[in-house]
């Protein structure tokens, strides 16, 4: 068994399909409506049939709680890992991407984190070589 697809809460589909493809480099994966119900996934460019990222409407005011309150504790809702946060955090920031914390040398790895202007941060990793 693997996990194909993870969703993360958004409050506007439309938005975070930019985000995600324009700033972060993903690509689009899968986008169809039934009635008032949008599934809409992106994936890796480089990996186009690996996990996919579901970005869900947030119209649940449970996970619309929980989601404001990881972003006002500072805590990511999802983590990225990259080979070069530093290059990551350029490419991002030039297109457009706002940024919650710098690249920041932590135990074990380097992180940075942005704001997905749909009520996220999201972490980018690079792990330390030992």
């Amino acid at each position: 068994m693997k996990i194909k697809v993870t969703s993360i809460y958004v409050d506007n589909q439309d938005k975070a399909l930019r985000f995600y493809t324009e700033v972060l480099g993903l690509a689009k994966k899968a986008d169809f409506s039934n009635g008032p119900f949008r599934w809409l996934t992106v994936a890796a460019s480089d990996e186009p049939n690996g996990l996919e990222l579901q970005l869900a409407l947030n119209d649940d005011p449970a996970a619309k709680a929980y989601q404001q309150a990881m972003f006002q504790q500072h805590k990511p809702a999802l983590m990225f890992q990259t080979d070069d946060v530093k290059a990551d955090y350029e490419r991002i920031k030039a297109r457009g991407g706002e940024f919650a914390m710098p690249p920041t040398t932590v135990t074990g790895a380097t992180i940075a984190q942005v704001n997905d202007t749909c009520g996220n941060l999201i972490q980018i990793s690079q792990i330390a070589r030992w």
